[in-house]
């Protein structure tokens, strides 16, 4: 298969795809929690990172292999190439990226995601022009496309597991392999045969660039993606301010204080007589109910950062992201632990041992909970003081009572 290739530019195009990979799945896994407007921004950028990815991997491959040395390379399938794949790659991201993945949706995103590597690929040697004509065996065209569909599928499971540090590095050399893997299978197939000139001639009629030319855009373009990938491996600013010295305070305070200040939060009024003659309250869920795509599957409540309202039923972020609940925010709240949940608006729910950010913003407050993946959810005016006192902000200036 690699027969005449040069291996250096052989492993500079794996590595390229897996680079290309791992930022545009770095910005992929930002499209979930992200707002209406940012999110297609990021959702466009893990396409164009991916494709640019695919693109560039393919020529690298193509300067690495032994081709005639009169080959020129036509500028309009080249382009065609590289926006048929930046489109059908943005397409499967999203519907990964948006929803709860089926088994299904994977599986289609899997199929268009290695579409678009086969088409990147088969387009861009169209684009090929000389003394010869391209001819491929069919056997290892259809490898090819199993190859890059499998391989696909492998990287989008990866990319949807829990492990959020690991799963980038899983998916994204899934997506190495499946990008290099199908194109050296494809270009084991491809031979080149002579051709007469006049048919060399038409078909090399148009806008060409020469290797060197094609070597310098593909330096530019591996720049781009290194200084992406060096990007995205910069911490997100806002998980610093968990280190900040008085919100940490604040925090340690809280997990201490939160059993009696939750005994005094307005929802759990004392019952009359201290309670007697009413039906003891029920032990909260250990773990809540969630679809996923071969059925329900159950988390642990202490894995649970919040819960979202969704028509009837409820989203529930584990710091990943989010998944659906057959339960709705009312029956959320009663099942939860008021130890350690607050409904903070009428359509938010949140575990206030994970709380690693809190700031004032309009009449109401935003609060940040941990995780792999990070998300805000809004606090409204009315919640604000239970809020402040549920995080020991709203006690910092009291006494405590003398022995």
């Amino acid at each position: 298969m690699f027969e005449g290739h040069d291996p250096y530019l052989v492993a500079l195009s794996v590595l390229i795809a897996i680079l290309g990979g791992y930022t545009g799945f770095s910005l992929a896994a930002r499209v979930r929690n992200a707002p209406g407007g940012p999110r297609r921004l990021l959702l466009a950028g893990a396409a164009i990172f991916l494709a640019v990815g695919i693109w560039t991997m393919h020529f690298v491959g193509m300067l690495a292999a032994p081709i005639p040395s009169d080959t020129v390379y036509l500028v309009l399938p080249t382009i065609v190439s590289f926006l048929i794949c930046a489109l059908v790659v943005g397409v499967s991201l999203f519907f990964v990226s948006v929803g709860e993945p089926s088994l299904l949706r994977v599986v289609l995103s899997a199929v268009l995601l290695g579409l678009g590597i086969v088409s990147m690929h088969y387009v861009g040697i169209h684009g090929l022009a000389g003394n010869f004509a391209v001819e491929h065996d069919r056997a290892m065209v259809l490898l090819s496309v199993l190859v890059a569909i499998i391989t696909a599928y492998g990287g989008l499971r990866a990319f949807l597991a829990k492990q959020d540090g690991v799963r980038l590095v899983v998916s994204s050399i899934a997506f190495g392999l499946a990008v290099s893997g199908m194109h050296y299978t494809a270009t084991n197939g491809m031979h080149f045969v002579a051709c007469a000139p006049e048919v060399a001639l038409a078909h090399a009629s148009g806008l060409s660039a020469s290797p060197q030319i094609l070597s310098i855009i593909v330096a530019l373009l591996c720049f781009v993606i290194a200084a992406g990938f060096l990007l995205s491996l910069v911490p997100d600013p806002r998980r610093q301010v968990v280190g900040n010295a008085a919100l940490a305070e604040a925090l340690a305070a809280a997990r201490v204080q939160s059993a009696p200040v939750a005994m005094s939060a307005p929802r759990l009024m004392p019952a009359p007589l201290g309670g007697l003659g009413q039906p003891p309250r029920p032990a909260p869920a250990p773990r809540l109910p969630v679809e996923g795509a071969n059925g329900t599957h159950f988390i642990d409540a202490a894995d649970v950062r919040s819960v979202r309202a969704d028509a009837h039923y409820t989203r529930v972020h584990d710091g990943t992201r989010e998944r659906m609940c057959p339960w709705s925010i009312s029956e959320a709240e009663a099942q939860l632990d008021p130890v350690l949940f607050v409904r903070v608006h009428r359509s938010h729910i949140i575990a206030i041992p994970h709380v690693s950010f809190v700031r004032k913003e309009g009449d109401g407050a935003i609060i940040e909970l941990d995780g792999p993946t990070p998300h805000r959810v809004p606090v409204s005016r009315a919640k604000i003081a239970e809020v402040k006192a549920r995080l020991g902000l709203a006690r910092r200036n009291h006494h405590a009572p003398s022995p």
